[in-house]
């Protein structure tokens, strides 16, 4: 399976209670991904392509730590929960950094070297760029749909 980070919208409310009540988060999350009786809201992530685009992120001015950004809620690191603040203010600087200007800092050779997850870059370079830009299209899309729907995040990371 790998080590993945995915995104579901959530409400001010729900982040409060998942603050008091992480037992309570475990359970609520669980069923916003897979149950199929909950309110549609915005989904997605960069899946497995996290730590590539994190790469890519980190040569940038844009700030977005997918490990360090989001308040844990749960103590074993796998839930966190992102303020819709901090959705609308990475919204609109994910939609104003272009694909372009992430792709050129693209290094399969150094990124191999840093053993970047999923450190599979030396495989098919071309093919793992285009994967890159699809989990960056669909990171941009995510954000921009939760901001413009007021929503905060959880935020949940698979290993």
């Amino acid at each position: 399976m790998g080590v993945t980070i995915g995104f579901i919208g959530a409400t001010t409310e729900e982040l409060d209670r998942a603050e008091k009540d992480p037992a309570w988060a475990d359970g609520y999350t669980f069923e916003l991904y897979t149950g199929d009786d909950v309110p549609a809201r915005p989904q997605g992530g960069p899946d497995k392509a996290w730590g590539g685009l994190q790469f890519l992120l980190d040569q940038t001015d844009l700030y977005l730590d997918f490990l360090m950004d989001g308040s844990p809620i749960l103590e074993d690191g796998t839930l966190f929960g992102w303020s819709a603040v901090q959705i609308e203010s990475l919204a609109r600087q994910l939609r104003a950094t272009s694909w372009e200007e992430l792709a050129v800092h693209y290094d399969p050779e150094q990124m191999m070297k840093e053993e970047v997850y999923p450190n599979v870059w030396r495989f098919d370079p071309e093919g793992e760029l285009e994967w890159l830009k699809s989990a960056y299209e669909e990171l941009v899309a995510f954000f921009s749909e939760a901001a413009e729907g007021g929503y905060g995040a959880f935020m949940s990371f698979s290993f």
